[in-house]
């Protein structure tokens, strides 16, 4: 069939899907409609990173108005199973805990009800009694013998130990002229979409199906998995995802067990049930990229030939493997070496549980990690030989000529030329200025260094990768491989063109893309082509490749899109050939009409030759079916299952990168600014630069985040301490200055369109480009990401000086949040006066923020319920308070602490009271340790609340004591514009 000259394919095109985005007419899953009589839920969540369920009781919560509903894990135990694993370990995941906690934030139990307010009031109502056991949260303490497991039954918090070896390493080794060591910390971080989790479950009896729409990307593989834990063939579990997501970064992968959570909660209830995810829920609970501790080894010749790398991994997954985990420790498995010509490979992969969060394969999952590792140590590399660090990576990158090539561990790298990609960098984009510039600054005294990375980004997964976590007598009785993609083209009988695919869109341009691929085979424009977005797995073909992650798009499902646009004009040309007395493969479209080669002029246009195979069924051509309807699927056969080695060509496209930058760390501070940012991309065949750059952009921008701000910390107790955005630093556009961009294209030999995966790269190669900046800025061997300005002034001036001594509260032990203050306050009474206040339990209860009620237990021992929020937390707590170490009526010690379904607080203050003027002037030092939910809202926010609190406290102290009208006015007795507005709100 004649081919055009030109299309749309590799043009700029504008991006069809923004309009309706930027004018806020798309619907996102939250704003999809409802079925009359749906029901709201909301989680409740273990304040405790490890304890034992002792009871839940319900009851209370049962009671309120609006409730439907409280599943709890016994219910959830009868109704359904367990999530199957990877693993042939006993450690079951349930969607709801089942006796035990191993996270905080894990749902513990969910209430529905009429309204999503009173399901959230009746989660303070849900009485569960807690039996704490000794939590973990270091990989490399969990590892140790003898640390708290998380699963007594497999003896071990390492439950995955795989050993492989590629070429010769120990050869390598022997005869290298020195050996370079490096022990790397990868942290936990994320992404966070604009839009959290979403699920709307329907359970219908009659058919014992259950029905589902929420804002799942994929991967499909875990839609098996949901359906065996909800006890029903995975026919009756139907997903429908909207044609709008809010982002989704790998994260939304692991909405499955909330999914079979609401799915079970509309089945106890019988009616729909709907739940939307909040911000702190996202940050604490969806799932983060795991930590990885790297000890990682080179065998290195004194010309700086790298001729062997020995890798110990030590992936932390917290406290459940969810499927597909472990996905990121194996997806780059088959490319250890990196971007370099290194054929001798020793890889130990250890899986390792702690109390946190489970993991997910977040944007480039596994890539960060490893390339953090292989780029630090050829940092150390060069440096330790003393070559420059640019000419170090010349010096052993995969030589050009050698593609196709096949990895050490089996990866089939499609096509490149990666020394002439580095060149370009250099040239265009001003390498020799960037140097001069270094050296201009340091030779003013100032920190500046250049940092690089080279990565090779790969595309597509192989289904087979994940295998490798078992030994090949395992694999081989269900063996995996491959990845199946699906796409369908539809005319109808008025020759509207509508286009549906398998990969859900997370804001990449998957429309525009698809619309022009389809509009190039049928000679029209992509304003023609109606891309629906939609994916609904009783209607859309799919198979479990299906979704979007790994950067599949552009070498799978586009490759079935075009697959299905040719089929399509495949069966034009055929009814055509009639109208036109032509062969069918003599024919060309263009400009929405089909006309033979040679005679342009003799024409019929698309749209009537599609409507006669649905208006003339009865005239077709022999062997033409009516209709035109055409799906086309695609799978590569180079995505082979791993051979008993453990090789495997673990994806289908393999991109290049190559970064470098400029980075300026002040002295002083220790702020890290990026002064200049080159990255040039080898993705193959552009389908349109204008989203191939766009894709750049944004792993950038997460890449600097991953540099420089973002990190799900946690205390050693397990507390979550990054849950609000005030800890959880994302970059704005102030943070991340603006890249130079380069391209190169080097057409695929295996994906059928020439394209490459691209969007994951940046990912992979920005944190460790700008760790190496700074380490070659401030002059040391190894920095641990994020680089705050803290951590780096660090580097620089040595450990913070202790704080000068002074009066505090007594120390509180503990491990979450640890927050200390001190302040003072005028009361206008005298210090009797003040003392009897605080010895009164009826005043004591007053002046209590939130207190409900006070129980005396014994002298100055009291029990007290009280209701307190900070910014997103709220709820009731059960409280404690005690006076101690008395010193009527000049000083006492008041503590206490706090216990509900949000966490847990202990605290100490050391009241002073001293007469001044006409008052006593109440001076305090306070320590408060929190753990829990409550710590996850961030530092700054529950420092400034506990302040507010204590200040409050005492104002309504001064409140509370009677006062002579003849008294001296203080500004404490004129009210405050804080008491004014307590005072509006009715909490005075």
């Amino acid at each position: 069939m004649a081919e055009k000259t030109s299309g749309f394919v590799g043009r700029p095109v504008e991006r069809v899907e923004d309009a309706i985005l930027l004018t806020g007419r798309a619907l996102f899953s939250d704003d999809l409609p409802t079925r009359t009589a749906t029901l709201h839920a909301a989680v409740l969540r273990s304040p405790h990173a490890h304890a034992e369920i002792a009871s839940i009781d319900t009851a209370k919560a049962l009671a309120q108005p609006g409730v439907a509903a409280v599943l709890t894990g016994a219910d959830v135990e009868a109704m359904s199973e367990p999530f199957q694993t990877v693993l042939r370990q006993p450690m079951h995941h349930w969607c709801v805990a089942v006796d035990r906690v191993r996270y905080v934030g894990e749902p513990v139990a969910v209430v529905v009800a009429a309204d999503r307010y009173q399901a959230e009031d009746a989660l303070d109502l849900v009485d569960v009694e807690y039996r704490a056991l000794d939590p973990i949260v270091d990989p490399e303490e969990a590892a140790l013998d003898g640390a708290p497991q998380l699963y007594g039954d497999i003896g071990s918090n390492v439950v995955s130990t795989r050993d492989f070896t590629y070429g010769d390493p120990e050869k390598a080794f022997a005869e290298a002229d020195r050996t370079v060591s490096l022990k790397v910390r990868y942290p936990r971080n994320s992404q966070t979409p604009l839009e959290g989790f979403v699920a709307v479950a329907d359970y219908n009896p009659d058919e014992d199906l259950f029905d589902v729409a929420c804002n799942f990307q994929g991967p499909y593989s875990t839609q098996p998995v949901m359906s065996r834990a909800l006890k029903v063939p995975s026919s009756r579990l139907r997903l429908r995802t909207p044609a709008y997501s809010g982002g989704g970064f790998g994260i939304k992968v692991q909405i499955f067990p909330y999914v079979v959570l609401m799915c079970l909660a509309s089945k106890k209830t019988g009616r729909p049930v709907k739940w939307v995810e909040d911000r702190l829920e996202h940050l604490s609970a969806a799932a983060a990229a795991p930590n990885r501790v790297i000890e990682a080894e080179a065998a290195v010749m004194n010309d700086g030939r790298v001729i062997a790398f020995r890798f110990d991994q030590l992936d932390d997954y917290g406290a459940y493997l969810r499927a597909p985990m472990p996905g990121p420790l194996y997806r780059m498995q088959g490319i250890m070496n990196g971007a370099y010509d290194i054929r001798n490979l020793a890889v130990t992969n250890r899986v390792v549980m702690t109390n946190k969060c489970p993991s997910a394969m977040v944007r480039g999952f596994g890539g960060p990690q490893v390339y953090y590792a292989i780029e630090r140590l050829m940092e150390r590399v060069a440096i330790e030989l003393d070559i420059d660090r640019l000419e170090l990576r010349r010096r052993n990158l995969i030589p050009a000529g050698v593609f196709p090539h096949r990895t050490a561990g089996g990866a089939l790298l499609d096509s490149g030329d990666y020394p002439r990609a580095v060149e370009r960098a250099v040239e265009e984009g001003g390498h020799e200025a960037l140097l001069r510039r270094r050296d201009e600054a340091r030779a003013e005294g100032r920190l500046y260094g250049i940092g690089y990375a080279a990565v090779i980004e790969s595309g597509q997964s192989n289904m087979g990768y994940i295998s490798n976590i078992l030994p090949p007598e395992e694999r081989t009785r269900n063996p995996k491989s491959g990845a199946v993609s699906n796409a369908t083209v539809n005319i109808d009988p008025l020759g509207n063109v509508v286009v549906t695919a398998d990969s859900i869109p997370q804001g990449q341009g998957h429309a525009t893309v698809i619309a022009q691929i389809v509009a190039d085979r049928l000679g029209l424009t992509p304003q023609d082509i109606h891309v629906n977005t939609e994916h609904d797995t009783h209607k859309d073909a799919w198979s479990i490749a299906t979704g979007n992650y790994s950067g599949r798009f552009a070498s799978s499902t586009a490759v079935a899109a075009d697959k299905a646009a040719v089929k399509v004009r495949d069966k034009l040309a055929r009814l055509a050939s009639v109208r036109l007395n032509a062969r069918p493969d003599e024919l060309a479209f263009e400009d929405g009409k089909i006309f033979a080669a040679d005679n342009p002029s003799n024409a019929i246009e698309v749209y009537r030759a599609a409507g006669a195979a649905h208006w003339s069924a009865t005239d077709l051509p022999a062997g033409v079916d009516p209709g035109i309807r055409e799906t086309g699927t695609w799978s590569a056969p180079e995505l082979q299952s791993p051979n008993d080695e453990g090789q495997i060509n673990m994806q289908l496209t393999y991109a290049f990168l190559f970064d470098y930058c400029g980075v300026e760390v002040d002295r002083d501070t220790g702020v890290v600014r990026i002064d200049k940012y080159v990255t040039i991309h080898d993705s193959g065949t552009m389908l349109n630069p204008l989203i191939v750059s766009g894709q750049v952009y944004g792993a950038y921008g997460w890449g600097v985040g991953a540099a420089l701000h973002e990190e799900f910390a946690y205390a050693e107790d397990g507390s979550f301490l990054s849950g609000t955005f005030a800890d959880y630093l994302c970059p704005t556009a102030c943070e991340v200055p603006e890249p130079v961009i380069l391209h190169m294209e080097s057409p695929s030999l295996v994906a059928p369109l020439g394209a490459k995966g691209i969007g994951e790269g940046n990912c992979m190669s920005v944190p460790v480009c700008i760790a190496n900046a700074v380490c070659d800025a401030i002059g040391v061997d190894n920095v641990t990401l994020p680089l705050t300005p803290s951590k780096v002034g660090a580097l620089i001036h040595g450990g913070e000086e202790p704080p000068p001594e002074r009066t505090a509260a007594p120390a509180v032990k503990g491990a979450g949040r640890a927050l200390a203050g001190s302040g003072e306050s005028v009361v206008p009474a005298s210090p009797q006066q003040v003392w009897d206040a605080l010895l009164d339990p009826v005043k004591l209860a007053a002046v209590i923020p939130g207190c409900h009620n006070l129980d005396k237990l014994s002298d100055n021992d009291y029990r007290a319920e009280v209701s307190l929020g900070v910014g997103p937390v709220k709820g009731r707590f059960q409280a404690s308070v005690k006076l101690s170490d008395m010193d009527p009526p000049s000083a006492v010690t008041l503590s206490g602490g706090l216990d509900g379904p949000l966490g847990s607080s202990r605290g100490s203050g050391r009241v002073r009271l001293a007469a001044s003027g006409d008052g006593t002037r109440v001076s305090y030092d306070y320590t408060v340790e929190i753990t829990g939910k409550v710590a996850a809202v961030g530092g700054r926010m529950l420092d400034g609340a506990s302040r507010a609190v204590v200040k409050l406290f005492f104002e309504r102290l001064a409140n509370q004591i009677s006062v002579p009208a003849a008294a001296t006015v203080t500004a404490a007795a004129t009210p405050s514009l804080w008491q004014r507005i307590m005072r509006w709100l009715g909490m005075r």
